[in-house]
């Protein structure tokens, strides 16, 4: 297969599977200029599934630099209006939102960390209704991504400056299963795999999961209606589509003060253009109380401190060392593809899709139940193959779940 035909297939498999773009809709885009071509590729796709009207917001990496370099302080307290209205027409009329990520890690390395922060809280309270759409799958949504130079430089640092992009592209057409055979067929098999281990997660009923690994022994409480899911998800008039290609997780929602004990991060956090590595975040009932880095403390200080529920958890998930994006032993500095390639937490905000009857509570409803609510969400990695992971029931038996990494039923 040449390099054009996986394009063409890698375009095909995010219109029809991750978007899964209906008749007459409204599709938004956001990427960077560095996708400019690709992104043409998926636009004449969306329009061949029969999108109505197909939205670009291009923004340029470099532009972004000077604008956290340049900008007055009281810019990052402020967000867009009209791109707030973008989004609340793609929410109104059933539309849906893709992004196309080609982000350089080191983009932001150097900004002020209040910067990045202010930014970040401003955007977060700015789409509050935007983010409640996507976290309970009301609208369709997909993250995929594309090389750009900064980013192949940062992955592939030992290869020649012509092969990084190529060496790149190569390692994300795998963890899209492009190139062998048909990926359309090869992604209904494998979301069936995922599938299958959450309707056994879910026949469980554990009330709590224990971490044990190398600098991490936590204890995690799981609500008495948590739910495990996939990246497979569907709208309420029952679209499927693909939230994020790859994925290779399941994953649910952990009780808000149910977390106790020590984590350590086994893979680097990208989070606002900077690196958060050799982190160690300690629990007591739910809250963050201690968080040390080796790498971006002041930045990982500000990320807990942007709002009440940004000092808890609000995702569990479980990915085995031994999958693909793992077993190809590349550290993408991504968190699209590192988080599925190990277990994983998130700090803030929950999915109320994990909750029986979750979609339709109020966000103010979901403290009530033992979930959190932040304008943060992010995911930070922590599985290895030292990692052991006990189930435990509400009578207190326990049973394992991961051994050395992986499954253990």
């Amino acid at each position: 297969m040449t390099f054009q035909q996986k394009l063409e297939q890698y375009a095909e498999l995010t219109v029809q599977v991750g978007l899964n773009v209906q008749e007459g809709q409204l599709v938004m885009i956001n990427t960077t200029i560095d996708t400019v071509d690709f992104t043409r590729l998926v636009v004449e796709k969306a329009y061949a599934a029969g999108a109505k009207r197909v939205h670009v917001n291009y923004t340029d990496p470099l532009q972004t630099r000077i604008h956290f370099e340049m900008a007055p302080d009281e810019a990052f307290n402020e967000y867009p209006q009209w791109s707030v209205m973008q989004r609340d027409e793609i929410i109104d009329t059933g539309g849906s939102f893709l992004w196309i990520d080609a982000e350089d890690p080191d983009l932001l390395t150097g900004i002020p960390a209040k910067r990045l922060s202010d930014s970040q809280k401003s955007a977060g309270k700015a789409l509050e209704r935007y983010r409640q759409a996507v976290g309970t799958d009301k609208i369709a949504w997909s993250i995929v991504a594309i090389p750009s130079k900064g980013w192949a430089q940062k992955v592939f640092p030992e290869l020649d400056e012509e092969k990084q992009q190529e060496a790149l592209w190569e390692a994300i057409f795998k963890t899209v299963r492009i190139g062998e055979g048909d990926a359309v067929d090869q992604w209904k098999q494998h979301i069936g795999l995922l599938e299958q281990r959450a309707s056994q997660l879910n026949s469980k009923k554990f009330s709590k999961l224990h971490y044990r690994a190398p600098g991490t022994d936590l204890t995690i409480g799981l609500p008495d209606k948590h739910i495990w899911m996939t990246g497979a998800a569907k709208t309420p008039q029952g679209n499927p589509f693909i939230a994020n290609m790859p994925t290779e997780e399941v994953y649910t929602v952990p009780l808000k003060y149910g977390v106790d004990g020590v984590v350590s991060n086994t893979k680097p956090l990208v989070y606002q253009g900077n690196i958060i590595d050799g982190f160690k975040l300690e629990f007591a009932k739910g809250k963050i109380v201690n968080a040390t880095a080796e790498q971006g403390q002041e930045l990982l200080d500000e990320m807990i401190r942007s709002d009440v529920g940004a000092a808890y958890l609000g995702e569990v998930a479980l990915v085995p060392h031994h999958s693909p994006i793992s077993d190809s032993g590349i550290l993408f500095f991504n968190t699209l593809f590192d988080e599925n390639a190990s277990n994983h937490l998130a700090i803030g905000d929950s999915y109320p899709t994990c909750f029986e009857g979750g979609r339709d509570l109020e966000r103010t409803q979901l403290e009530s139940v033992g979930l959190n609510t932040s304008i943060v969400h992010e995911d930070f990695m922590i599985g290895s193959a030292e990692m052991d992971i006990d189930g435990i029931h509400e009578d207190g038996t326990s049973e394992p779940v991961f051994r050395n990494g992986n499954w253990a039923f």
